[in-house]
């Protein structure tokens, strides 16, 4: 029998010991999961299946009217050929974003992986989440390449400035993480009402989305662990810092994964009062991005990034809502 602790500094000491294995078992239990269970979009996608065939005038690719644009007159009053065509085009864009944003995951996880030591439990992990992410990649360009439509995913610039995300592991891990779920936690939330409210006509889109779903439950699981076994030991000055950049990734991630293309906009000649009524200045449009980053909101708030100065920047980038204390793994 192990003597109990005499000291306040056993009593510490035991409590780092049993909080790293217990982090230590979280990621074994991640690695075995992938192992278990995972998929392979060439073998598990039955893409040739007359069912599953990408056509650009299927009514299945129509909005529903749940959603925002989907409900508006202005989209109401386009044909058939045309609803389902800005359908299909909203679901190639957030795909193609999905895969450039993975892209950069992949190159930033390598490089964390790379300073990593013998013996390191993560590094297993890591390796694991890259294959799978290198399969969301291959899945979701498939389905962009069978719609036939010329998708470009993120604005030029904005891709330009986004390659600067693979070298941030080497500035902070911590950091990494957050912007890991600043771009995976809305598309999370999002993927998993849309499908909860049964809005998904399309068996190839719900396949997709079901397998992605399953693999980054896992992925996100593991960033925030991540977070909460390394943020309460940064140094204070480091954490406030990340305290504020935070919601700024954050903010501009949500708004990158949830808002409509510009390319859709122009190609379908959208106009600019349905484009302000629909996005713009929609305040249902703002509350789903605020929920969007609700769990992640929760971590920080948790993790004791959520001071007075802290607050006033999620507000800023219009992403605030009051912690509910609720546990978020």
């Amino acid at each position: 029998m192990t003597p109990a602790p005499n000291t306040t500094a056993d009593r510490e000491s035991d409590q780092t010991v049993a909080e790293k294995r217990a982090y230590e078992a979280v990621i074994e239990r991640l690695s075995k999961a992938s192992v278990d269970k995972h998929w392979e979009p060439y073998a598990d996608i039955p893409w040739d299946d007359e069912d599953f065939l990408v056509r650009q005038d299927d009514p299945r690719w129509e909005l529903p009217g749940v959603d925002k644009l989907g409900g508006h007159a202005w989209y109401r009053a386009q044909t058939p050929e045309t609803r389902a065509r800005i359908g299909l085009w909203r679901v190639a864009t957030a795909m193609k974003i999905g895969l450039q944003f993975e892209n950069l995951l992949k190159r930033g996880l390598l490089n964390y992986a790379y300073r990593l030591p013998n013996g390191s439990p993560e590094f297993r992990y890591v390796y694991h989440e890259t294959i799978e992410e290198g399969h969301h990649g291959m899945m979701f360009q498939e389905f962009v390449n069978r719609t036939k439509f010329p998708i470009n995913g993120m604005p030029g610039p904005l891709s330009l400035l986004a390659q600067i995300t693979p070298w941030i592991p080497l500035i902070s891990t911590e950091l990494f993480f957050i912007f890991v779920l600043g771009g995976e936690d809305p598309i999370d939330h999002v993927q998993r009402k849309t499908l909860k409210e049964g809005q998904i006509r399309h068996p190839l889109e719900e396949t997709i989305m079901r397998i992605h779903i399953a693999e980054e439950a896992r992925h996100i699981s593991f960033a925030r662990h991540y977070l909460r076994r390394r943020v309460p030991r940064m140094p204070r000055h480091r954490r406030f810092a990340l305290g504020i950049v935070s919601p700024v990734v954050l903010g501009i991630m949500a708004r990158i994964m949830l808002s409509p293309p510009g390319s859709m906009i122009k190609r379908f000649r959208i106009p600019e009062h349905v484009v302000r009524e629909v996005y713009t200045d929609n305040p249902e449009t703002a509350q789903q991005i605020r929920d969007s980053v609700g769990k992640t909101r929760e971590l920080c708030a948790e993790l004791g990034m959520m001071n007075p100065v802290q607050r006033r920047v999620w507000k800023a980038m219009g992403i605030w809502a009051a912690p509910t204390g609720k546990a978020v793994r």
